[in-house]
């Protein structure tokens, strides 16, 4: 059905729209107070600027899903487009690295970072997302600094403290924690400080310094000195710690500063969070733009940042009027809790910070771009080194490369990684358990996977490499050579890089290649080499440890292995599991609520 037949059944409902494209993927998503006049006036073609004349021509099909008010639909295009990364839209591409601080929903709380994809409300409290690592380390070393919390993994309760299940640890002989797990501390009396490090995290530094003082005379009138010379030195490593942070205004509210510099096909959307007066945080993402308005750039990278955070404060200065901004206080403030305010100012103390930030984003965007620009220059300039070093008759685009793991022949697993033109492209990683192969015989594993993968390859039809690496040295390269030669691929160029010495074999010599170690071209396979072994290990981990943590499942009645499946297949550790509540595990796993609850008690 032709589009314009489609928009006669669109309604003028509030909601969200999805374009097609020929194959059903989707290409782009959007919101609307009314789907109907929206969706039409992309036909508009008096309106359509060169980015929306490409996106209607590729698009195929219109679909659409009714909401109930405009808050809803800016919650629902938010996770969508994270979710679905259409090509026409503005998206943070690398939102599923970026760390949080999280304060862990439990009777004695954890502080830990933490790097999740997507946040819910869950009972735990995350502070972030923080894009500067070195800064958010700096901030959680002080907060173990100046508050005795307690860093071990165990499930802390008044459960396990009657049982005596955990035992004081090095850090309470050496006053870094206070010995919840022994009961050696109230529970109010750590929740307190809990909450102290929820207001130094909120940017609340004068609130816990006074309080602090205070804590810090009262222990010097009851002369405990000792207590008092603790309170003393958390009193100096905030000070030393607040004395970095530069004080920009004077009202003491809580404001974000956002704005989107865009250079060609490059964005950058920045974010200076002011909490009490003090500036505690400047954070940049890249953004994947298309040739949007400047006023959708910013409206659709402050819906993502704020998806993706509860950190939200009273007031964001932008340096546009954005058309919804009513829906989108309204929306922040259902987050928040409070009112939110979101203003473009004209003149004043905000205008100039509006100012500082423009300047920042402006100047990240031009680094950036020159930084793409080199890394463009530099990768063939490698390939086409790496070509000529390796005697290669293609330029080496597609690498390839493998590593097996185990550890005295169990659990025998192995890992493959893809870059292309020297970047890893990780949706081609692939990951193989070890079938034919008994005992410890890496020779025999790497002959296994290297088959099985390039028989898939051949039978699928799909591109093969033009360089295989592989992780070790003159026997596992000659493994991997034969099971090349059986299929008939022994023209594709393949290597082995040994670990010890760095050393880059070829099936042809005994030798190895005479390749310089500062040498771009190694530094290149190094990197790819490191890679699958990261990769090969990780997965061995998860491997290991589901095969430990099955047989004790197994112990637990109306576990069976369909039961241990759907464990593994939503848990990838047994730290998640203690982290979820038996109900939530249950409605997950769909396993029994009294089976669920044997689990946790066997998994504390």
């Amino acid at each position: 059905m032709p589009l314009k037949d489609q928009l006669k059944s669109i309604p003028k409902n509030p909601g969200v729209y999805f374009f097609k494209n020929k194959d059903d993927d989707i290409i782009y998503i959007g919101k609307a107070k009314n789907l109907k006049n929206r969706v039409r006036s992309y036909f508009n073609k008096n309106n359509q600027d060169t980015k929306t004349g490409v996106m209607v021509s590729n698009a195929r099909n219109i679909e659409y899903l009714v909401v109930g008010d405009e808050v809803e639909a800016i919650i629902t295009e938010a996770n969508m487009i994270k979710q679905y990364k259409p090509r026409y839209n503005v998206f943070l591409k690398d939102d599923k690295t970026f760390p949080y601080i999280i304060i862990t929903n439990e009777p004695y709380p954890r502080v830990e970072i933490i790097r999740k994809k997507n946040l819910h409300k869950d009972g735990n409290i995350y502070f972030g997302p923080y894009t500067d690592v070195s800064y958010l380390r700096e901030v959680v070393k002080v907060l173990h600094r100046v508050f005795p919390i307690r860093t071990c993994s165990y499930f802390i309760d008044k459960h396990s403290i009657k049982d005596k299940k955990v035992q004081v640890c090095l850090d309470y002989h050496i006053k870094k924690c206070q010995g919840p797990c022994e009961g050696l501390v109230p529970n109010k009396e750590y929740r307190d400080m809990i909450e102290s490090v929820v207001q130094f995290l909120k940017g609340r530094n004068k609130d816990i310094k006074n309080k602090i003082q205070s804590m810090m005379k009262h222990a010097s009138m009851a002369l405990n000195y000792e207590e008092a010379a603790r309170l003393r030195d958390q009193l100096i490593a905030l000070e030393s710690f607040y004395k970095k942070q530069k004080k920009v205004a004077h009202d003491f509210n809580n404001r974000d500063i956002l704005h989107v510099s865009t250079k060609d096909t490059y964005g950058i959307g920045f974010v200076m969070r002011i909490r009490n007066s003090f500036l505690i945080g400047r954070e940049k993402f890249n953004l994947k733009i298309a040739n949007d308005s400047f006023e959708s750039l910013i409206n659709m990278f402050l819906i993502q940042y704020y998806n993706s955070t509860f950190d939200i404060p009273s007031e964001i200065v932008i340096d546009a009027n954005l058309k919804n901004s009513k829906a989108l206080e309204d929306w922040l403030a259902s987050k928040k809790g409070k009112k939110v305010k979101i203003l473009k100012p004209l003149k004043g103390d905000k205008k100039k910070m509006l100012n500082l930030c423009i300047k920042n984003s402006d100047m990240i965007i031009k680094d950036l771009v020159i930084k793409k620009i080199r890394r463009k220059e530099y990768i063939p300039k490698v390939l086409s080194e790496l070509q000529e070093v390796l005697s290669m008759p293609v330029l080496p685009k597609r690498i390839e490369a493998f590593d097996n793991s185990n550890i005295q022949g169990r659990n025998p697993v192995a890992g493959m990684v893809c870059f292309i033109n020297g970047k890893p492209l990780k949706k081609e990683y692939r990951k193989f358990n070890i079938k034919s192969v008994k005992g410890i015989d890496d020779f025999e594993s790497m002959r296994e996977v290297v088959f099985r993968r390039y028989s898939r390859q051949i039978k699928e039809n799909v591109p093969l490499p033009d360089l295989i690496l592989i992780d070790g040295g003159k026997g596992q390269l000659s493994a991997a050579k034969s099971s090349l030669d059986k299929l008939g691929l022994g023209y594709i160029s393949v290597i082995g890089l040994a670990k010890k010495l760095e050393e880059v074999f070829l099936p042809t010599s005994s030798n190895p290649q005479n390749i310089s170690k500062t040498s771009p071209a190694l530094y290149l396979l190094r990197k790819i080499r490191d890679e699958v072994h990261r990769y090969a290990i990780t997965f061995h981990r998860e491997q290991r440890g589901k095969d430990a943590l099955g047989s004790i499942f197994n112990n637990i009645k109306g576990m069976g292995p369909s039961r241990i499946k759907k464990i593994w297949n939503h848990y990838a550790s047994i730290e998640e599991i203690k982290k979820d509540s038996a109900d939530t595990i249950s409605q997950k796993t769909k396993i029994p609520l009294d089976v669920v609850t044997n689990i946790k008690e066997i998994v504390k």
